[in-house]
């Protein structure tokens, strides 16, 4: 269903340097079969799709090897706060999962679900649940695992890199394309990019917009943009599925993707591609499939008494990256990207 690769780390290399936290036997019973729930932000997006076959794969192999049953199930948070805050509080009132593995679409808003009223471990994939979006460490009692890193320093590292792009032209114009303006994740991001660029008296933010983390959504917002900004020199997103979008709008109103600065964030295999083939600038890689498989697996030791590793570096999960350039990519001639978008 989704192109992988198979650089995958081991169990207990999955990140360097995550601190380590025992659970004692109090947090889960050993048992012979294990339900666990995982809490998409939105079941139809690709990336949470992609975190759900990382969960669904380690399952299977920790069944085997251990010789217990893992059962998963998916909920569909649908973007929505409110939504994904009722499913946490119901899956720690119910007695229906045994442990909880969450991309939260507002980590801040799931705080108020905490204390769920049971000894349900939760593990949050993408960004911490807690005020602080920064602080990978768990922020509240009963989350036992962040598997993530600080979307401010991946959003100042993208920024960086147009800051070398701009570097020769004066003005340089960059759109900046988000994914929800709304969502706390995207704000720190958004704020963190300007931070960066604002810096540089010679790089103009010509408009922010909202992609959704979708190529149709994208495609009309960045046309939209270019209305009134044909001369732009480049899009900065946090989306591989809207960086696409954003290179259809371009070619639609003539204008070479090639020509100009264009970077997205997931390091899909279409990424991975465009990168290699020079019309992309570069690409933010993340691995969800990974980060799936590594919160799957905290999960699991938490239920089981065993050590959990209480934060694992998104960034470091695969010898990989984070930011590809087209030259990363030729001396890395195997490497596709872990899930399509």
């Amino acid at each position: 269903m989704m192109h992988l690769s198979r650089i995958v780390a081991g169990a207990g290399v999955l990140a360097l340097g995550a601190s380590l936290v025992a659970c004692s036997a109090d947090s889960g019973a050993s048992s012979d079969s294990y339900s666990i729930v995982f809490l998409a932000s939105s079941s139809q997006n690709g990336y949470n799709q992609a975190v759900y076959e990382g969960i669904e794969q380690r399952a299977a192999e920790l069944s085997d090897e251990l010789g217990i049953t893992i059962d998963t199930k998916i909920q569909d948070g649908q973007f929505d706060a409110n939504t994904q805050l009722s499913q946490l509080q119901n899956a720690g009132t119910t007695g229906q999962a045994d442990a909880v593995v969450v991309v939260p679409h507002d980590g801040p808003a799931l705080n108020a679900a905490f204390p769920l009223g049971s000894d349900l471990p939760v593990v949050s994939v993408l960004n911490p649940i807690g005020p602080d979006i920064n602080e990978m460490e768990p922020q509240v009692e009963g989350v036992v695992s962040t598997v993530a890193s600080p979307p401010a320093n991946g959003a100042e590292l993208q920024a960086e890199t147009v800051v070398d792009y701009c570097a020769d032209i004066d003005p340089c114009k960059i759109g900046l394309l988000a994914g929800l303006l709304n969502s706390p994740l995207d704000i720190e991001r958004v704020d963190a990019w300007k931070g960066v660029l604002e810096q540089h008296d010679n790089i103009e933010i010509v408009g922010t917009v909202e992609g959704a983390y979708d190529r149709d959504q994208s495609l009309t917002a960045v046309s939209n943009l270019l209305q009134a900004n044909s001369d732009i020199n480049g899009i900065l997103s946090n989306a591989d599925q809207q960086t696409l979008g954003a290179q259809i709008a371009l070619e639609n109103a003539g204008i070479d993707p090639a020509s100009v600065f264009l970077t997205g964030g997931g390091g899909t295999v279409e990424a991975v591609q465009a990168v290699r083939d020079g019309i992309w600038t570069n690409d933010f890689l993340n691995f969800p499939v990974s980060m799936g498989s590594a919160a799957l697996e905290q999960a699991v030791n938490a239920l089981r008494g065993e050590t959990v590793e209480s934060v694992i570096d998104a960034d470091s999960i695969v010898d990989m990256g984070p930011i590809v350039t087209r030259e990363d990519l030729e001396a890395a001639p195997d490497y596709t990207g872990e899930w399509n978008g």
